[in-house]
């Protein structure tokens, strides 16, 4: 089952092209510095990234109002609850996100080079995320990946995310390529149950998010510690 099957690869970005950890980490304290709210932690980002923007602040919002030196305030009351701080906190992640963007991450290594061998080997590229597509299309630029892929889609480039296969079947569909000759490359289990459902071969890096979780208990076609290790993980098998 090796690398010739394939004609297209989608590749997922945040914990697999980029680690974007320190990017998240500081728009988000910065928009809890916004709300009065004490600031996260990096751990707490790490188990959170990968469902999209929407998802990533209503879960920091329920957890820092959850925490006792919030909870227990006096001056807390029904108008400080993740809906009615949702709002707010969307405007101001936006604006804090887009300020910074790229300037605390840093792409991990192989990443170009595995990109170029996939192209080599005849695999069209596309780039597909849960980072709303302007954030995501601005990061590939900023880090000098944009010219890799013929298609950038984002979290709110279709109705529905990742781990809902409608993503991949859509970028597919962009391609040209059946999902049956399709790669998806990503991090964790989010990209690889929607690689299943979509019918497409999952392969998946060891290096990334996952939500805290080991990702070697994530069903694949093969786990690598850098892009340029597809062609061979797979000829190995």
């Amino acid at each position: 089952m090796g690398l010739q099957r394939f004609r297209a690869a989608i590749v997922d970005l945040d914990g697999t092209m980029v680690d974007t950890l320190g990017d998240f980490e500081v728009a988000l304290n910065r928009t809890l510095a916004d709300l009065d709210l004490p600031p996260v932690t990096r751990l707490l980002v790490e188990n959170t990234v990968g469902k999209g923007s929407e998802h990533l602040i209503r879960s920091v919002l329920a957890h820092q109002l959850a925490l006792p030196e919030v909870s227990g305030l006096t001056n807390v009351c029904a108008s400080r609850s993740v809906e009615t701080l949702y709002e707010p906190a969307w405007q101001s992640y936006q604006h804090h996100y887009r300020q910074i963007n790229g300037a605390h991450s840093a792409v991990y290594p192989g990443v170009a080079q595995g990109l170029q061998a996939l192209a080599e080997a005849g695999l069209a590229l596309a780039c597909l995320t849960n980072k709303p597509l302007a954030f995501a299309q601005d990061l590939l630029a900023a880090k000098g990946l944009a010219g890799h892929f013929s298609q950038v889609f984002g979290g709110d480039s279709f109705e529905r995310k990742k781990p809902d296969p409608l993503p991949l079947l859509k970028t597919c569909e962009a391609l040209g390529v059946a999902p049956q000759k399709t790669l998806m490359v990503g991090d964790s289990s989010n990209d690889a149950q929607a690689g299943h459902a979509a019918g497409c071969g999952v392969v998946l890096v060891t290096y990334g998010y996952n939500h805290g979780q080991p990702i070697r208990q994530t069903p694949a076609l093969a786990w690598v510690e850098a892009l340029t290790d597809i062609a061979q993980a797979l000829d190995g098998r």
